[in-house]
């Protein structure tokens, strides 16, 4: 089941599972989202297994609300699945 972003509170941040059908499509993921985030210089926090990726991604700035740059990401990771 793949989830869209989900924006939660305290401290704010966006949050998204994303599910793979094997690990290679895992593991291709990941490698595309390792190059978004250096050109970027965004590094969302994640976890993940063999079919999963689970992403976080919160505000640059210590305490400060999502901004349009954080959504910003937020679509260009979802770009990377396509």
């Amino acid at each position: 089941m793949e989830q869209a972003w989900t924006k939660r509170n305290r401290p704010e941040r966006l949050e998204r599972r994303i599910e793979f059908d094997d690990y290679e499509a895992t593991r291709v993921f990941l490698e595309r989202l390792n190059e978004l985030s250096e050109s970027s210089n965004r590094f969302p926090d994640i976890s993940f297994g063999r079919t999963y990726v689970n992403l976080t991604l919160r505000s640059e700035e210590d305490d400060a609300p999502i901004g349009a740059a954080d959504e910003s990401f937020a679509a260009a990771v979802d770009a990377l699945l396509d």
